[in-house]
């Protein structure tokens, strides 16, 4: 059986294709950047996408589906492969299946002039047919620890259905039970694959600088406490938002989840921006487990949409830059070290969490849009920076 780097090799096409990390973190970034200057413009009364769905809840369809769900591929079609030892797929289907993710961004963008059945199953034909392909390689390489990565991409699925769904029926999916699911299921995965790679990518570098401590090994008995904690109180979130247990459950979240990340020795790691990024992408997890906790309590006090973004913007957005920086350099061959440009977009993305966690208390939209413009310069400073990595051979 050939190789993985064999398999790539004999690829004879576009480098773009040469691997599912390349057109989809690469598309995903512009999409995100593009995206949030059409959420803008929305916000604005400039001009509003021609969507079945309304502006908020477009935008909110466009970052968790149309952005994550492109990361998440490009991430699985690259890790799937180590973790089962089978080959990639790479040149005509990963440009099918490529394909199919920007028809479901063409069809969700103008899906107030397309029937209902059509929009829906044109942006569901990406996720169900990935979910499909990670399946087989993980059933064929016998790789069974990995099957609640696909679960939970089946949920993530799922939870883009009940989003249209929600807004058939005339709800408003931005605040329903579809949005809950995805972030749910988004925080979960960055729970799982992050206390795997977090405190083994911190060891490899802490060894190199011959560094006193190292960080706890993963998923040892604390971790699995902390992630049966947190998918309790997850759920808890799902179907009972509102709840008042449900707001202690996830302060509670927030407390183990803190505890954890405290064990991998992030704050030794500080001369090296391309590992730090990974534990302040984390840090987002706790903080935004215990800012939702206590809006959940005292909304009076602090309002859900700022809670939700330090998730949002914060958890998903920084961790989905730190991994696609560290893949790409990795994969393409280039040192495994963050440079000027680099760094400035982890500032960017950290920024943009930050600002829109403040706007949340500050009248009028002016944060609002500083927060997008930051956004913005992260995911389109990393089109421009990495693009030729990802375009050029390794």
């Amino acid at each position: 059986m050939m190789s993985s780097a064999e398999q790539m090799r004999r690829w004879q096409g576009p480098a773009l294709l040469s691997f599912g990390f390349r057109p989809f973190f690469l598309f995903g970034s512009l999409w995100a950047g593009a995206a949030m200057i059409m959420w803008i413009l929305a916000l604005t009364g400039s001009a509003a996408p021609p969507s079945r769905f309304d502006p908020i809840s477009w935008h909110a369809h466009a970052f968790l589906f149309g952005y994550l769900g492109a990361i998440i591929a490009g991430f699985l079609l690259t890790a799937v492969p180590n973790w089962t030892g089978r080959l990639p797929v790479v040149g005509w289907p990963l440009a099918a299946l490529f394909g199919l993710w920007i028809a479901g961004r063409f069809a969700v963008l103008v899906s107030a002039n397309l029937p209902f059945p059509l929009a829906v199953g044109v942006d569901l034909a990406f996720p169900v047919v990935l979910s499909l392909v990670i399946l087989r390689e993980i059933v064929a390489g016998r790789n069974w620890r990995n099957l609640v990565v696909l679960v939970l991409l089946v949920v993530f699925t799922i939870a883009n259905l009940v989003f249209h769904l929600e807004a058939h029926w005339g709800h408003h999916p931005a605040e329903g039970f579809g949005l809950r699911l995805a972030v749910g299921a988004a925080i979960m995965m960055i729970s799982l694959i992050g206390g795997r790679i977090i405190p083994s990518f911190t060891r490899n570098w802490l060894v190199q600088q011959k560094a006193p401590e190292l960080p706890v090994p993963p998923m040892r008995q604390l971790d699995k406490v902390v992630l049966l904690a947190s998918i309790g109180a997850l759920l808890s979130w799902i179907v009972f938002p509102d709840a008042l247990l449900t707001g202690l459950a996830l302060i509670l979240m927030g407390l183990a989840q803190a505890v954890r990340l405290s064990r991998w020795k992030g704050h030794l790691t500080t001369a090296e921006p391309l590992v730090t990024i990974l534990h302040v992408g984390y840090l987002f997890v706790p903080l935004g487990a215990l800012a939702l906790g206590l809006a959940t309590i005292r909304p009076d006090i602090l309002p859900v949409p700022p809670a939700m973004h330090l998730w949002l913007a914060g958890a998903i957005g920084t961790m989905t830059l730190a991994v696609m920086t560290r893949a790409t350099l990795g994969h393409t061959g280039h040192s495994l070290h963050a440079d000027r440009a680099t760094t400035a977009i982890y500032g960017a993305i950290i920024g943009s969490a930050i600002v829109r966690f403040v706007a949340g208390f500050w009248p009028g939209h002016m944060l609002f849009d500083l927060a997008g413009l930051l956004w913005c310069a992260a995911f389109l400073s990393f089109a421009v920076a990495y693009g030729p990595k990802l375009l050029r051979a390794r």
